[in-house]
């Protein structure tokens, strides 16, 4: 039975180690290091620091999140990297949830297998808990923001602009490099998306090699590898226990439980989302098969929001760059939100 169990979390391992590192976490860990070296860091304050006003801040939050395609993995980098550059907690979280759990690309293959109505709830679920999310997280931990040690040379904190041209495409290019191979290439060897990750990624570094100093690259590589080295192990970790638990629950106990739209019903589909590790854009056909045998819409749109939004790696990973006590009041907070959106939704639809 041990061996079993190590068995199922070295596969599961695997898994992500084959089909996610180099074209999720490889551009997600770039983007990170940029943000932190080149985004001018007194227009991130006042777009979207502690002092900044939360209406502001947590709408242009929650609406760019939406373009964000993300996991709950991938979009940890992207969300510290923007707290680290000075943005206030509440606005980092709601990047944290949104992106995994309501961006364009899922929303849309949402709809192609469970419909319109399940999109437009998800939609304003994940905003209603993203907003909810902020306020609570910027209430309990006002004023915190990332602990920026330095400021690079290659920023300007004396121009308005949020960032210099020149890293604006650097950060679209790492962006097609992140997005491309995983919604160009849904189907057929992964080899393919390898190919073509690797294309773009010889665009961005000769690109970078370029137009950037080699100062600027050395503090970006450094700020990236900061990211690497924090994240990476807890992640992995996280993944090896998903395989463990997976192995361990019986499908036909999850399904027995899913039926109807009770309110036990919509916190066991968001608990067990929000252990799960579901990359985007995997959880809709896995609630479709749920809902084929008995699962009500209820927990089906629990699952949809906690699935992608929460994963147990993302709670170790979250504690190690953001903090436990952080940490310990997001989890809980969005299990309760999305098991009431659930309900919610379960008993009006």
């Amino acid at each position: 039975m041990v061996l079993e169990l190590l068995l199922a979390g070295l596969l599961a391992l695997q898994d992500y180690i084959a089909l996610h590192v180099l074209t999720c976490l490889v551009p997600a860990f770039l983007l990170a290091g940029g943000l932190v070296t080149f985004i001018n860091r007194q227009a991130i304050l006042s777009l979207f620091g502690a002092k900044a006003g939360k209406p502001k801040a947590f709408s242009l939050a929650g609406v760019s999140s939406f373009a964000l395609a993300a996991c709950s993995c991938t979009v940890i980098p992207v969300a510290s990297g923007l707290y680290f550059s000075g943005a206030g907690i509440g606005v980092a979280f709601i990047i944290l949830w949104v992106a995994p759990a309501a961006n364009v690309l899922a929303l849309v293959y949402t709809g192609a297998i469970l419909g319109g109505e399940m999109v437009l709830a998800r939609v304003a679920a994940a905003l209603l808990v993203a907003f909810a999310v902020g306020y609570v997280m910027s209430t309990v931990f006002k004023g915190k923001t990332g602990a920026v040690p330095h400021w690079p040379p290659t920023a300007s904190p004396e121009s308005g602009k949020i960032i210099e041209t020149r890293y604006l495409v650097l950060f679209l290019l790492i962006l097609l490099s992140l997005l491309l191979p995983n919604y160009l290439i849904r189907e057929g060897p992964y080899l393919d998306k390898v190919l073509l990750w690797s294309a773009l990624t010889l665009v961005m570094v000769a690109y970078a090699w370029r137009m950037l100093s080699w100062d600027s690259i050395t503090e970006w590589l450094r700020e990236t590898w900061w990211f690497v080295r924090i994240i990476t192990p807890l992640l992995l970790g996280g993944v090896f226990l998903v395989g463990v638990i997976g192995a361990v629950l019986p499908e036909q106990w999850i399904q027995s439980w899913l039926g109807g739209n009770g309110l036990l019903a919509c916190f066991l589909a968001t608990f067990i989302g929000a252990v799960s590790y579901f990359a985007t854009m995997t959880e809709a056909p896995f609630v479709d098969m749920l809902m084929g045998v008995g699962m009500g819409k209820g927990p089906a749109l629990a699952l949809l929001l906690a699935g992608p939004g929460l994963s147990l790696p993302n709670w170790l990973a979250i504690a190690r760059v953001f903090g436990i006590r952080p940490a310990l009041v997001y989890v809980p907070t969005i299990i309760v939100l999305a098991t009431l959106a659930g309900w919610v939704f379960g008993n009006l639809a």
